[in-house]
């Protein structure tokens, strides 16, 4: 399968229903995603009657005799190792929310080509009509047979949590929510960078992340695991923090280990004297409050279209600003992580992606900018090639560093 970046489009003249102009018309988004965004292409001829047998029956049947006698030779003929199925229930689309899975389909068919182009990955979006935890994992167990890999993607907090647990204990292949890791490992690469360019360490860093979701909370654990000197998360609430006695289990969980500086309250409190902003949930933080912090500060305000400070305010008290707008600087964008996260995982046949392969990802990308490291550069344009090569390389090292790695 390829997912292919030339579109074979159907008749753009088609009308919408009750015979109206159709939308792509006169909006470009709607043409470019006329038919879809992606096709199915054969890696192999069918010109004749021979190659009709070879590719098909008779051919066909011996490998899958051999196959079924040595079931790891599924790895080697058919694309099994070279396939991830990007799995979403359509509850929480980009900055879209619940839209469910059929409004989901444009995203998916995006993350699948996203995979193709920068990791050379092939990629299968697969939209499920359900919201059942159980019944997620479920589905997932019984199509994992098909797929090197499984990207879980644009599945709402708590349950994101649950689903990619248990399939990481039900599957032997990868499984990664993008959401989670993608975001945290872009964010440890750009917060090293900038480390380095002020002549600070990981350890000496104070952190304020504004969400408590899928990425805020993965952030939060993968920066501690890095060596982060403490990180406070606030909620819509204020501070998680462990006076409070509505949390869920996940932000109890959350509560033991962040905030060694034992913050309550709001995250306007939390910011005065902190070394990093870190915005994964929209909304806006005042000025006053973004001037509070420590002299020579970092803004990653990561909101999508509407970045938590904007980059104007953000620069007159910050060292370095980072966004997740390709029309700013240093963009935090998951496509520098997750395709060569798992073009690495797949070329090695990796079990699982380790906390290791994560942290090696990050490390990589970082070094990618080196000497050219600045304020306005402290990571890579996804468009930079030296990416996905060095992430690739990175991850299947760890792997087999680790000992999760089959080949």
């Amino acid at each position: 399968m390829a997912a292919e970046i030339v579109n074979p489009r159907s008749d753009s003249s088609t009308d919408q229903e009750g015979g109206a102009e159709p939308l792509d018309s006169f909006d470009p988004a709607f043409a470019l995603h006329r038919g879809g965004k992606m096709a199915v292409q054969a890696t192999v001829p069918i010109r004749d009657k021979d190659d009709l047998s070879l590719a098909y029956t008779p051919g066909v049947a011996k490998v899958c005799t051999a196959i079924a006698e040595q079931p790891e030779l599924v790895h080697d003929y058919t694309w099994k190792s070279s396939v991830v199925a990007v799995v979403t229930d359509g509850t929480a689309v980009l900055g879209l929310g619940d839209i469910g899975p059929e409004a989901s389909l444009p995203v998916m068919e995006g993350k699948a080509i996203l995979f193709k182009q920068f990791g050379g990955v092939d990629a299968v979006p697969i939209a499920l009509g359900t919201t059942d935890a159980d019944e997620i994992v479920e589905t997932v167990v019984r199509l994992a047979p098909s797929f090197g890999g499984v990207n879980l993607e644009d599945i709402s907090a708590p349950r994101c949590f649950e689903i990619e647990r248990k399939l990481q204990e039900r599957l032997d292949i990868p499984v990664f929510h993008d959401d989670q890791h993608g975001t945290a490992v872009v964010t440890l690469a750009a917060l090293r960078n900038a480390a380095k360019l002020t002549g600070r360490t990981l350890g000496e860093l104070r952190a304020v992340i504004s969400g408590a979701g899928a990425a805020g909370v993965a952030i939060a654990k993968f920066l501690l695991a890095a060596g982060l000197g403490d990180v406070a998360v606030a909620d819509r609430k204020g501070v998680v923090s462990k006076d409070r006695d509505d949390l869920t289990p996940v932000k109890r969980e959350l509560a033991e280990i962040t905030n060694k500086a034992g913050l309550s309250g709001s995250l306007e409190s939390a910011l005065a004297g902190a070394d990093v902003f870190i915005g994964v949930s929209g909304g806006t933080v005042p000025e006053p409050a973004v001037a509070s912090m420590a002299e020579g500060a970092f803004v990653f305000a990561m909101a999508n279209p509407n970045p938590e400070v904007h980059p104007e305010i953000a620069h007159k008290y910050a060292s370095v600003v980072a966004t997740g707008r390709s029309d700013f600087p240093n963009q935090i964008n998951n496509v520098l992580a997750f395709p060569g996260i798992f073009a690495g995982a797949l070329q090695v046949r990796a079990s699982r992606i380790t906390e290791g392969m994560k942290i090696a990802a990050a490390d990589a990308l970082a070094d990618v900018v080196g000497d050219e490291l600045a304020a306005d550069y402290v990571i890579p344009s996804p468009f930079d090639e030296r990416v996905a090569p060095a992430v690739t390389a990175a991850v299947a090292a760890a792997a087999r560093a680790g000992g999760v790695a089959r080949r």
